[in-house]
Order: structure tokens, then C-alpha cells, then sequence
């Protein structure tokens, strides 16, 4: 072999060895694995602007909204709305003691947010369940909570400050 062709060869073998440690310094953030088996459902509800996407899995009955736990938010009010699909029936009641709830939700306002919210933990629980009598119950008591309200604000038109409201004229 020539002079050039071990420079070459010494050069490739180091670059082979130093190659993984530069790949560990690159590799991506994994996720934290999935449990074999482990069911998590993914439930999606919407009002007016806002989208709420609910995670649902096997754990201890711990909710939480944006990373935040459900009892930092400010208004009872809010919190019980949302707690609302929990308390309907005795088979959400019981589900809601077995699993964790992680829901993201973004646009709109703060009482659509809370709407939106509540749909996709309903929504998440009659999945989780698979039960028609859990859905029935649910479509009963608001059938916002499994339907999405198909409302949406008009756009505004030209000659008026609002939807349908028209500027004022004056003759004189």
C-alpha cells in the first residue's frame, strides 16, 4: 500500500470511531416510550374558534389543561363546567378515577376554550369506553358534548361595521 492509501484508510477509521459520538451529540429528544398494550385515546372537540385535543390514558384521575392542573384555574365556575361530563353518569364517574386527562387547547375565547374542552373529555370518555349507554346518557343531558356546534361568526361585509348592521345615513 501506498503512503496515500493509508493516510486514507487511517483517516476513514477515525472518522468511523469519532462518527457515534457525533451522532449522540445529534440525535433528537426521543418521547418517552409507549407502554406495550398501554391504550391512550385521543379525542378532539371544537367551538367557535377554539380546538381542544384530549389525551386519555390509564393513571390516577389527574387532569390537566395546557400543563396546568385543573385546580389552578380561577373560576369555579369554568373548572365545574368542565368537570360537568365527569358527574353526568356513574360510568364516567368511574373512568374519571382511572385515567389521567391531558388536554391542549388553543384559539378563541375563554368560554368556548371551556366548551371546547369539555367535548373532547366527552368525547375521550365514550371512546375509552366503548359504550353506546355512556354516549345516549351524554347526547341526552347536551348534545354539544358529543356533537360540535357548527355555529361560526359571520364575516363582515362592506357598507356596514358589522355582519349585517349598515352605517347610518343622514339627509340633511
Amino acid at each position: 500500500m501506498t503512503e496515500a492509501q493509508q493516510q486514507a484508510q487511517a483517516i476513514t477509521q477515525t472518522s468511523a470511531q469519532a462518527a457515534p459520538a457525533d451522532e449522540k451529540k445529534r440525535a433528537p429528544a426521543k418521547r418517552k416510550a409507549q407502554k406495550k398494550g398501554e391504550k391512550i385515546i385521543i379525542a378532539k372537540s371544537k367551538r367557535k374558534t377554539s380546538i381542544a385535543r384530549a389525551y386519555i390514558k390509564k393513571g390516577k384521575g389527574i387532569i390537566r389543561i395546557n400543563g396546568k392542573s385543573i385546580d389552578a384555574l380561577e373560576f369555579s365556575v369554568i373548572r365545574d363546567m368542565i368537570m360537568e361530563p365527569l358527574a353526568i353518569s356513574n360510568t364516567a364517574r368511574d373512568i374519571s378515577k382511572r385515567v389521567d386527562i391531558r388536554v391542549n387547547v388553543h384559539g378563541g375565547g375563554v368560554s368556548s376554550q371551556m366548551q371546547a374542552i369539555r367535548g373532547a373529555i366527552a368525547r375521550g370518555f365514550v371512546e375509552y369506553s366503548g359504550s353506546e349507554a355512556l354516549k345516549t346518557e351524554l347526547m341526552d343531558y347536551d348534545r354539544t358534548l358529543i356533537v360540535d356546534d357548527p355555529r361560526r361568526v359571520e364575516p363582515k361585509k362592506f357598507k356596514g361595521p358589522k355582519a349585517r348592521a349598515r352605517f347610518q345615513t343622514s339627509y340633511r
